[in-house]
């Protein structure tokens, strides 16, 4: 279990001096390689991880099956890709298109792949992980209504799988929490441990009876309840204890020049997810 053990280490992946670079996060400074210090605020952060497939799960949490009015626990996963495209990173620009009714946050926890990686058993699956990250599974949820559920235009525009700020190891995510925040307010929180149905071991051992993974694919691993719509101005951070807070940004964008295919549309569908079932969410997420 090479990514659980140790002392908590975090690399970033940034821009600094015009050129892409990694640093570690030591007691609370960016250290580069060479021995500089820097500031934040003189990078721009890259996404920790390069990877050639990004695959998430459909419903993974048991707050979320329940928010949408289901019982028990859902059997098995199911999964969808996001593009390699959509990848964005610690405060990077959430763009929502003009005429899009809905660009939901979905805060997660990432896993990044650190060898090859095909047909394993789940307590394998440790020894073959590089390490963790924060992620943000957006998604414009008024695109629902096509795509059969796979996602592609919901989940897979350009900006929508923000990551970051770093690769983290010797912290078990097992045991943090996870939360969301809205201009400062919590809207997500969930310990993993509790909440999350499928386990990342189970996760990635499904996947690989069929897939290879090869260092430096992501998986993500679901969002608790209370996903919802965000505005334009808005700052978005998602938190996992332990590994980081990831902060982004939503800005309008110029809508698509070409009026052409499925347009955003503000269904019965669309609002069911994008605006959720207060039922079966907690009261101080409200």
């Amino acid at each position: 279990m090479r990514a659980l053990e140790g002392p908590r280490r975090e690399l970033r992946h940034m821009v600094y001096g015009g050129s892409a670079t990694w640093a570690e996060m030591h007691d609370g400074e960016l250290r580069l390689a060479d021995g500089r210090v820097v500031e934040e605020s003189a990078v721009q952060h890259l996404p920790p991880c390069n990877p050639t497939k990004i695959i998430c799960p459909h419903v993974s949490y048991r707050s979320r099956w329940r928010e949408f009015g289901r019982e028990g626990d859902p059997v098995n996963p199911s999964y969808f890709h996001k593009p390699v495209s959509s990848l964005n990173s610690h405060n990077g620009e959430l763009r929502k298109p003009k005429g899009h009714y809905y660009l939901n946050y979905e805060g997660e926890l990432g896993v990044v792949i650190g060898r090859v990686m095909r047909n394993v058993l789940p307590e394998e699956v440790w020894d073959n992980i590089a390490g963790f990250t924060v992620a943000n599974d957006a998604g414009l949820q008024d695109m629902r209504d096509t795509d059969n559920k796979a996602m592609v235009r919901v989940k897979g525009a350009d900006s929508l799988c923000p990551i970051g700020p770093g690769l983290v190891t010797g912290v078990d995510p097992r045991e943090q929490t996870l939360r969301t925040y809205r201009n400062g307010n919590m809207v997500q929180e969930a310990v993993i441990a509790e909440d999350l149905v499928f386990g990342i071991d189970y996760m990635i051992a499904d996947l690989a009876r069929h897939i290879t993974f090869v260092p430096g694919d992501l998986v993500l691993t679901g969002t608790p309840c209370n996903s919802r719509s965000l505005d334009a101005g808005d700052v978005i951070e998602v938190e996992v204890s332990g590994i980081g807070r990831l902060r982004n940004v939503v800005v309008e964008t110029p809508a698509p020049r070409a009026d052409i295919g499925h347009q955003p549309q503000d269904s019965e569908e669309a609002r069911r997810i994008a605006l959720g079932n207060d039922d079966g969410v907690p009261e101080h997420l409200r």
